[in-house]
């Protein structure tokens, strides 16, 4: 392991602090910044996040405040705001931070207006610094509590990821490196989406085969999605791929699992958006996915459903009817034409 070093964290809902926890028990100082005051207050003086992670005692090393400037020795830092806010913190953030800082992107999404991935949105608000991506099936209780868990870090950068790796690493936090940019971020984007529409299987009783379709499924359209954005097959079915979606597709620990399942069982979006605190990616992810495969022309049929359900209000059971309805088709088929659009100009 790496010798002690001051590591910042933006952003201080369930995952940051998880984050801020597993560099604490590493031996660094952290400096992790709240938006809500009585979020670093109750960090500070509880040694605990009653707001977002509540019951999950903190380690020592950690200090929390609401300004920038607490970031600027910092060594590295772990953006870890909500994909739809990145841009707007950072852009306010970055001139607090030193100019070679490395960030660590962990927000999992794709921002709505511009279709950009998180590293792209980081490039634009901070060009020239250098960039990862920490990714990877987590739920940020478990993290916290420091139960075993592994992620992807990935970097253009193999030094800069490797460094993270040993930054970071430790027995019960496993992370395994790669140069997958693109596809350590699409991973975690479209399984938001999949994991409502599992939800809705699971709120209106359709049982354990119609998931485990769905999330065969899913697979096959999160590959699709990142071969047109150029991620490499080993990334999709790894950690932040196949490992991420199969942990949110399967626990209702999952907020946007747990959100299709409320929809599911005929309860109302805005109803069940109005009380939470925490953010589900997914209903945000769903339309600008749905919107980039269809300009793209790539079969997304169940980012296609979420996005009528979360983002154009259609009931569920029609939804459900109309995908259920699709036509049969051959597994072998689909893979002929994902290859040739694929391999087309």
């Amino acid at each position: 392991m790496s010798g002690e070093e001051t590591i910042g964290v933006i952003g201080a809902g369930a995952w940051g602090t998880a984050l801020a926890a597993v560099a604490a028990r590493g031996g660094h100082a952290v400096r992790l910044w709240a938006r809500e005051p009585e979020v670093a207050a109750a960090i500070n003086e509880q040694r605990e996040n009653p707001l977002f992670l509540p019951n999950v005692p903190l380690p020592a090393g950690m200090y929390a405040g609401t300004d920038f400037a607490i970031l600027r020795e910092c060594t590295v830092i772990l953006v870890v705001t909500p994909a739809q806010f990145m841009r707007a913190v950072l852009t306010t953030a970055i001139d607090s931070l030193e100019a070679d800082v490395p960030l660590v992107l962990c927000a999992k999404g794709i921002e709505r207006g511009s279709g950009k991935l998180m590293s792209m949105v980081a490039a634009e608000v901070a060009p020239g610094r250098p960039l990862a991506v920490l990714s990877g099936p987590t739920f940020a209780h478990e993290v916290a509590q420091g139960l075993p868990a592994a992620v992807t870090i990935a970097s253009d950068e193999p030094t800069l990821a490797n460094r993270l790796a040993h930054l970071l690493g430790q027995p019960n936090f496993r992370p395994y490196t790669s140069s997958d940019v693109i596809g350590a971020q699409i991973g975690g984007a479209v399984k938001n989406v999949i994991a409502i529409a599992c939800g809705v299987v699971d709120g209106l009783g359709l049982g354990q085969n119609a998931r485990a379709a769905l999330i065969a499924r899913g697979l096959k359209e999160m590959i699709r999605f990142g071969r047109s954005r150029g991620a490499r097959m080993e990334t999709m079915v790894g950690l932040s791929g196949a490992g991420d979606l199969v942990l949110t597709c399967t626990s209702t620990a999952s907020r946007n699992m747990s959100l299709g399942r409320a929809l599911g069982e005929g309860r109302r979006l805005e109803e069940i958006l109005a009380e939470r605190r925490s953010v589900a990616e997914g209903v945000w992810t769903a339309e600008i996915l749905a919107r980039l495969a269809d300009e793209d022309g790539i079969e997304m049929p169940i980012t296609q459903a979420v996005h009528a359900l979360v983002g154009r209000g259609e009931a569920v059971g029609d939804v459900v009817d109309r995908l259920l309805s699709r036509p049969f088709t051959s597994e072998e088929e689909e893979d002929r034409i994902d290859a040739f659009s694929r391999d087309c100009p």
